[in-house]
């Protein structure tokens, strides 16, 4: 007989609230609310005995901390689940410290809610001897900065409302690189589309170098000409142009000891290219209508969201400044490709966003809404979803901003845009949409295999898969998957896990 559970919830943001109350009696379990900490609290003093708390880990003000803190305290640890913000690390490590071990990151999923219930009910690893959900994340420092998929993302603060977010395999990665070039000082050339943080990076550079006690500073290759760019990097003498009305030191100076980030280099005209050559290789510089050289101490690390293989073939970039900046060079790949860290991303920037440009019952956006950022391609990347978070914010309409999204999908899946039609003798991008179409359907297959072999347990299926989960409901959504009808079967099971796609 399925075992059913007795769940008390304590959470304050409606969508969640209603999502979690649907799926557990959807199962059959009992649920009780809760509507404040020290309601909870009351009920389980007066003995009810549930067979998990759920809390969202989010008090307002003095008074509720302190109910909440005395709820934890009270409660049995082995029972408490906690739904945490990403931000939420006081909270966290002192719910750690209590011995509480279970935590589900926001914006929770149905599915999250489900693995929650089946690792409940059939506690499937020990963790210092408590169970740990397998929606769950184990409160461990060991998983922190290793190269696999992030539960708990990695957040550093660079400063200015500036930071560094990765939970992804890539870009836990690059933090990786990062550390490491920290004690080596040798050019970086950053390379990615645009909007993908290409400056954060190289904030995060100068912060872990031997420099991050000394200036930070950046130049837009792109947006001076080439006389005035000149004048920037390397500065004037008094006279040395019409205007130039005293001396003036140029960034390379302003940055000595520091580091200086070169943004959008692909755009600089070759003669400037050249004359940064030769400061590159010397070390030394002369001022714009002056004489003498002035030597100079800086880290220089070089961005660009051109492709630079073309540009070395194209000649528009020269290869002896693309050798010297490339001492070392960082992919950094497009948000579509790191879609694990988009609800964190949305989560960090409405945290972040003035107080005033948000509605005084905001908690965030509808997790529907989340849902559909995380099948959205992002052509402008983390710029794009930011703007999109704050104009959500300030309109306060999230029904017009999920109609946007989805009008963005549908235009980006319509068909005939990913399908090429090959001649009978393809040129080189109908080899390509070949390969992407014999990859697709083998990724097709694979994913369709695991699902079923799983009983379409979609956390189990992407741990056999060894891909996120978030990253599986991505690829269900993209391929339009359901399950295989065995014999017998109605068409009502069908639809009950028909992908949401299929709708719209």
């Amino acid at each position: 007989m399925k075992q059913l559970l007795l769940v008390l919830t304590v959470i304050r943001n409606p969508e969640t609230r209603s999502l979690v109350k649907v799926v557990l009696q959807g199962a059959g379990h009992r649920v009780i609310e809760s509507g404040e900490f020290s309601q909870a609290q009351s009920l389980l003093s007066n003995g009810l005995a549930p067979d998990l708390l759920l809390i969202e880990s989010t008090p307002q003000g003095p008074s509720e901390t302190v109910h909440f803190r005395q709820l934890l305290k009270s409660a049995s640890k082995q029972n408490i689940c906690l739904l945490m913000g990403m931000a939420e690390h006081t909270i966290r490590k002192e719910a750690s410290d209590l011995g509480i071990r279970h935590f589900l990151m926001k914006p929770v999923t149905r599915g999250d809610i489900e693995s929650m219930i089946d690792g409940l009910i059939h506690p499937a690893a020990e963790f210092h001897g408590e169970a740990v959900f397998p929606a769950m994340e184990a409160s461990t420092p060991a998983l922190a900065g290793t190269a696999q998929t992030a539960t708990v993302p990695l957040l550093e603060e660079l400063g200015d409302n500036r930071f560094f977010l990765a939970a992804s395999p890539s870009m836990l990665e690059i933090h990786r690189q990062v550390k490491l070039l920290a004690g080596v000082d040798v050019t970086v050339l950053l390379l990615g589309e645009s909007g993908t943080g290409k400056e954060v990076i190289a904030h995060l550079i100068h912060k872990h170098s031997r420099r991050g006690r000394h200036k930070f500073l950046n130049v837009n290759c792109a947006a001076l000409p080439a006389d005035l760019l000149e004048s920037e990097l390397f500065g004037h003498q008094q006279g040395a142009f019409t205007g130039a009305i005293k001396d003036r030191a140029g960034k390379f100076e302003q940055a000595n000891r520091g580091t200086l980030l070169l943004d959008e280099i692909g755009e600089m005209t070759a003669q400037m290219q050249a004359k940064l050559l030769h400061v590159l290789q010397d070390g030394q510089f002369t001022r714009l209508g002056g004489q003498d050289s002035t030597k100079v101490d800086v880290r220089i690390l070089a961005a660009t969201n051109i492709q630079i293989e073309n540009a070395l073939q194209e000649k528009t970039f020269r290869e002896d400044l693309y050798y010297r900046l490339s001492a070392f060079t960082i992919h950094i790949p497009p948000l579509r490709e790191r879609r694990e860290e988009i609800p964190y991303l949305i989560e960090e920037t409405i945290r972040r966003t003035p107080e005033e440009m948000k509605s005084n019952s905001e908690c965030g956006l509808p997790s529907r809404l989340v849902d559909a950022a995380l099948f959205y391609r992002w052509p402008g990347n983390l710029r794009e979803l930011r703007n999109f978070v704050t104009r959500t914010l300030i309109l306060r309409n999230p029904d017009a901003a999920l109609r946007e999204l989805e009008t963005k999908i549908e235009a980006s899946a319509a068909p005939g845009q990913n399908d090429r039609m090959v001649s009978a003798q393809p040129d080189s991008a109908g080899m390509r949409s070949i390969v992407r179409d014999v990859k697709d359907r083998t990724e097709v297959q694979m994913i369709q295999d695991a699902l079923d072999a799983s009983g379409w347990n979609r956390r189990h299926a992407a741990q056999d898969l060894n891909i996120s989960y978030r990253g599986l409901l991505y690829k269900i959504q993209q391929h339009r998957l359901t399950p295989r009808l065995s014999r017998g079967s109605n068409e009502g099971f069908r639809s009950s896990y028909s992908v949401r796609g299929n709708a719209g």
